[in-house]
This record gives C-alpha cells, structure tokens and sequence, in this order.
C-alpha cells in the first residue's frame, strides 16, 4: 500500500487536477485515502476512503481540486 501513496504523491500537478475532476475523484482520490488508511492502520481514514470512493464523484471533487491547488496534493481532512 506504501508503494501506491507513493505513486499518487508523485504524480505531476496536471495529473493530480486531472484525477480530481468530478466521475473520476471518487475513485482515483477514494483509493488514495483508501490505501492511506490501511498502510497507517487508521481506521477513520479508511472509512474516509470508503465514503469517498462511493460520494466522492459527486460530492467531494470540488474539495480536492481546491486542496491540490492550495498545498499540491490533496488534504486527507480527518
């Protein structure tokens, strides 16, 4: 799961903005924080990731292109 944060934290900034467009943020985003969670055993996070990958596509988009372009990548929130 390491490997996978790794890859999403290193990804260019046109892709992270591309990956918080709505449709395509629940599931990149949701993964992210989904992985997060289970690679720091934080069980708040996973569930984050859960509601995210299951609302994130039409709820959330908005808070993680404003996070990615406020500190780069974006903001776990919990």
């Amino acid at each position: 799961m390491n490997d996978l944060v790794k890859f999403f934290d290193g990804l260019p900034f046109i892709v992270k903005i591309i990956f918080a467009l709505p449709g395509i943020d629940g599931i990149a985003w949701g993964i992210y924080r989904l992985a997060k969670g289970l690679s720091k055993n934080d069980l708040t996070l996973i569930i984050a990731g859960i509601v995210w990958i299951a609302v994130g596509w039409a709820i959330f988009w908005i808070i993680d292109i404003i996070t990615i372009l406020m500190h780069g990548k974006p903001t776990v929130m919990v």
